[in-house]
């Protein structure tokens, strides 16, 4: 009994820390952007190439590190639809938790699109959101 009493209030604590996280983004200040600094939208490139991340009236900060103001990038590649912007990004978009500024991607030849979104400390996109443009790439 005990124990499924503990199962019980442990289940209950988590929904009610899901509920928080989600429930509490951080709020973004006013004129925050972030932005793709290269490549550029129409631009190709090789298929190992370097994309570099731009970000105005905003701090970079790892993932856990909770300072106001701040948030790490998330990489969207090919996304149709965006994420749920109210919860934790998932493991569709590529995370750069540890505040990397540029990444190193390699995409098949084609025609590929990638956008960026800003997560707070604990990868939950800022009130309002701050997303770059999306952008589009020939990959050669």
């Amino acid at each position: 009994m005990k124990k499924k009493l503990a199962v019980v209030t442990a289940f209950v604590a988590a929904l009610g820390l899901t509920a928080t996280l989600t429930a509490q983004q951080s709020t973004a200040p006013q004129g925050a952007q972030v932005y793709i600094v290269s490549p550029q939208h129409g631009d190709t490139v090789g298929t190992d190439f370097t994309v570099v991340f731009g970000l105005a009236n905003m701090g970079v900060a790892p993932a856990g590190i909770e300072m106001p103001n701040t948030g790490h990038h998330h990489l969207l590649i090919n996304k149709d639809e965006l994420p749920d912007l109210g919860q934790p990004l998932g493991a569709d978009v590529m995370h750069f938790g540890l505040g990397q500024t540029q990444a190193a991607v390699t995409l098949e030849p084609g025609e590929h699109t990638l956008q960026l979104v800003l997560g707070d400390h604990m990868h939950v996109p800022h009130n309002p959101p701050v997303m770059s443009e999306k952008i589009t790439i020939t990959v050669e």
